[in-house]
C-alpha cells in the first residue's frame, strides 16, 4: 500500500508518541509512518535496561525520556523475568499461573520505586497526534491524567486486557468509558490474542492458543460524527494515520471528503482513483 504522502505532499508533520517504547516487542505499529518520514517520535520507557537500548536510536526527529507517565503519585517498578511484563502493578500471580510460561515470565525479580508524571503536566509533549500506549496495567491511570492533551490527540491506540494480568488492573470497559467520554470512538481490534489453559498443550506450543482471549490492542479515533469540526491540517493527519498504518481506506476516503468540503480541494477523488490503480 502507497503512503498517502505520496499522493498528497502538503501534510503537516505528525507527532507520535509512545508510551511504553520497549523495543522488545518487535517493529512499532506506527513503523511505516516513522520509515517514509515527516514525522517526530517521543518515546517513553521507564526501565532502565530498555531505555538504555532505545537510546541508541535517539535522532534529532526521535526523542526517548525515563520517564513512567501516570498519577503524579509515587509507584513501584516490578521488573519481571520477561521484561514485557515488567509493571507498576504486581502481577496477578493466581490468574496467570493458568497460562503455559506466564508464572515464570511474571515473576518479579527486583523492584525499584520511582514518581510517576502526568501526562498533562509534561511540556515535551505538545500537539500529540498519535498516542500508543502499551504499559502492562497503567494505560488507565494514564489516560484519566491526560484529559488536556486528549483534547488535541487525533488517533489512541492501546493494549488492553480482558483478564486481570495484575492486581487491580482497569481492563477493556473502563479504558472504552475513559476514551469515549474524551471525544474518541473505538474503530478497530488487532490480533485478539488468546492462549490455552493449563495443563493441556498443544503442538507443544505454549503461544498456541485456543478458546481463552488475554489481550488485543484496541484503536480510537476522534467522533467520526463530529469530523466536520476539525481543522483540515487535522482531517490530514488523521487520514494519513488510518491510511499508512491502519490501510483504513473508507474512514480515509470519510475525511478527505471532509476536507474537500472546507478547501474546495478534490483530494477525495484522487485517492479513489490512486486506489483503483493498486
Amino acid at each position: 500500500m502507497f503512503s498517502l504522502c505520496d499522493l498528497f505532499d502538503d501534510i503537516p508533520e505528525l507527532h507520535i508518541v509512545d508510551v511504553g517504547a520497549s523495543p522488545i516487542e518487535g517493529d512499532p505499529v506506527y513503523l511505516p509512518v516513522v520509515n517514509r518520514g515527516n514525522c517526530r517520535l517521543t518515546g517513553f520507557e521507564p526501565n532502565p535496561s530498555m531505555y538504555a537500548q532505545l537510546m541508541q536510536k535517539q535522532s534529532p526527529h526521535q526523542t526517548f525520556l525515563p520517564y513512567a507517565l501516570g498519577d503524579g503519585n509515587q509507584a513501584t517498578l516490578h521488573i519481571c523475568a520477561s521484561p514485557g511484563m515488567s509493571s507498576l502493578l504486581e502481577p496477578d500471580m493466581e490468574l496467570l499461573s493458568h497460562f503455559h510460561a506466564f508464572g515464570e515470565w511474571s515473576k518479579v525479580i527486583e523492584t525499584q520505586p520511582l514518581t510517576t508524571h502526568r501526562m498533562d503536566d509534561l511540556d515535551e509533549l505538545q500537539n500529540i497526534d498519535f498516542l500508543k500506549l502499551d504499559v502492562q496495567g497503567s494505560e488507565f491511570a494514564i489516560l484519566q491524567n491526560a484529559s488536556r492533551k486528549l483534547q488535541d490527540t487525533l488517533v489512541v491506540h492501546v493494549e488492553t486486557l480482558f483478564v486481570l494480568f495484575y492486581k487491580n488492573q482497569p481492563l477493556f470497559g473502563e479504558i472504552d468509558l475513559c476514551l469515549r467520554k474524551a471525544g474518541f470512538l473505538f474503530h478497530r481490534f488487532g490480533e485478539l490474542v488468546s492462549r490455552t489453559f493449563q495443563p493441556l498443550l498443544v503442538n507443544n506450543d505454549p503461544y498456541k492458543g485456543l478458546s481463552q482471549v488475554l489481550w488485543s490492542d484496541a484503536t480510537y479515533v476522534k467522533d467520526f460524527t463530529r469530523f466536520k469540526n476539525l481543522s483540515p491540517a487535522d482531517l490530514l493527519k488523521t487520514a494519513r494515520i488510518m491510511h499508512d498504518i491502519y490501510s483504513s481506506t473508507d474512514m480515509v476516503y470519510l475525511l478527505l471528503g471532509h476536507v474537500d468540503g472546507k478547501t474546495g480541494s478534490h483530494r477525495q477523488a484522487a485517492y479513489l482513483k490512486k486506489l483503483q490503480t493498486q
